[in-house]
């Protein structure tokens, strides 16, 4: 069987109705045994009266006890049966009758309990409810008869089932009347779900600037409208990096592959000496190792995207990353004759990842070698104050100030670089700023041409 599908206001509508119908049949039991007990305590109050009264108008003995004045029962409320008639009838310690009110004509109370306290119950008389109350009559100590006290329950049993006639017939009307304005409550409260619903349709790969209108109030749908456009404000700039690192990424590659193809097709056209082979072949070989250091960036750019997740922090040594790097390009600066200052006045440590750190580290002081001049000057240096700070500064050609802004942009190169023979991919800077994201550390560059770039990584306090 398929089974019944309601829509969300519905479903709404209806989980709203069911816990209103357990609060409101609560209440009306409550009303319902409210009222109940006010009526029985009306009666069970007039009763109560009644006795008070004649026990100040029997004379009791060890033998039993009797009314003073026979003329109590001329009383309205002992000879008639229209009125707020009362019922009193006498009996002994047995339960044998004694006297009764004129009332009662032909019938009988019924004791029932025989307790020496005094007791209330519902009974029957002459086929109609009443209620009855039994009070044991005592002299020095000794039970010797009861008083039986009772009133008609016929008014009170009327405004009972009135009651309960309306409360039933109010029920499912209550319901229904809670059941139409929560369907439409809940039709206006989720008309930005409609909204929602209607702008994820007109979103597609080609459409992402629409976004969903933010309701008036902020509740919680305010909340999920918010975090769905920010969720889009993502995916868009993730395309648009996609779109934009796809077009870079072609472009660059496509660069190094001409070179080597155009190379190739110039060696197979005639024949040539071994020496000029081996310089285009040598050649294609640096072209491969450029390529293939592009690729592994670029893996290294996308590996780490959004990978927050696999950061394993632990106590890194700086002076000994910053040395260790150094080393690595011992042959490099000794080629160039660059003077190399490491300004370390203590040890140093750091709460970070350490593999991630030491790539940082190894692109920002390779670029400092490789844009510094020969016999230039390198200053590595460490201080701490609020948190740790290094310092790499160089006295190479520099970046002009309108290249700052983009210099972190992927496959960006400075304009100064076009005119020198240093190859590079523009992708180091990009991977810089990426983990120093992920890694929670702060970069500041400053640069001025012909004079040297300092670079400052800001390493917080854990």
């Amino acid at each position: 069987m398929k089974a019944i599908s309601f829509s969300f206001r519905n479903r709404i509508a209806f989980y709203y109705i069911v816990s209103t119908a357990l609060l409101v049949f609560a209440v009306f039991v409550v009303i319902y045994f409210t009222v109940r007990q006010s009526v029985y305590s009306d009666v069970e109050r007039d009763l109560s009266i009644e006795v008070a009264d004649l026990m100040t108008e029997i004379d009791i003995t060890n033998a039993g006890f009797a009314i003073q004045d026979s003329l109590e029962w001329q009383e309205k409320e002992h000879n008639t049966l229209d009125i707020n008639p009362i019922f009193i009838e006498f009996v002994d310690a047995d339960g044998n009758y004694t006297d009764k009110s004129p009332n009662l004509k032909e019938s009988f109370l019924h004791i029932k309990y025989k307790k020496e306290q005094t007791l209330s119950y519902d009974t029957w008389l002459q086929h109609k409810s009443v209620r009855q109350i039994e009070v044991p009559v005592t002299s020095e100590g000794n039970v010797v008869g009861y008083i039986l006290v009772a009133a008609p329950l016929e008014d009170a049993a009327m405004v009972i089932n009135n009651l309960s006639k309306i409360l039933w017939i109010a029920y499912p009307l209550v319901l229904v009347v809670l059941f139409i304005i929560a369907r439409i409550i809940a039709g206006r409260s989720i008309k930005p779900v409609a909204s929602i619903m209607s702008t994820s349709n007109d979103i597609t790969r080609d459409n992402l600037t629409s976004r969903i209108p933010l309701p008036p109030n902020k509740d919680e749908l305010y909340t999920l409208s918010q975090t769905i456009n920010n969720l889009l404000d993502r995916i868009q700039n993730a395309i648009e990096r996609e779109k934009q690192f796809t077009s870079d990424a072609s472009h660059e590659l496509r660069t190094p592959l001409a070179v080597i193809k155009g190379t190739l097709e110039v060696l197979v056209r005639k024949p040539r000496d071994r020496e000029e082979y081996e310089e285009k072949i040598n050649f294609c070989i640096s072209e491969v190792n450029r390529l293939n250091h592009m690729v592994d960036q670029l893996l290294l750019l996308a590996r780490f995207e959004n990978q927050k997740q696999s950061i394993k922090p632990e106590s890194v040594y700086l002076n000994s990353v910053l040395l260790d790097t150094l080393t690595r390009y011992s042959q490099t600066v000794k080629d160039k004759n660059i003077q190399l200052v490491t300004e370390f006045d203590k040890d140093y440590y750091h709460e970070t990842d350490e593999y991630l750190f030491s790539i940082i580290i190894n692109n920002l002081i390779s670029n400092a070698i490789k844009y510094s001049p020969d016999n230039g000057i390198i200053t590595v240096s460490i201080n701490q104050n609020d948190g740790t700070c290094i310092t790499i500064n160089d006295n190479g050609m520099g970046i002009p100030a309108h290249d700052l802004q983009k210099i972190f942009n992927q496959f960006y190169r400075s304009k100064a670089t076009e005119h020198s023979n240093i190859k590079g991919t523009g992708l180091g800077l990009s991977i810089v700023k990426r983990l120093c994201s992920l890694l929670g550390i702060a970069i500041d560059i400053y640069s001025k041409e012909e004079k040297g770039t300092t670079v400052r990584l800001f390493l917080k306090k854990n």
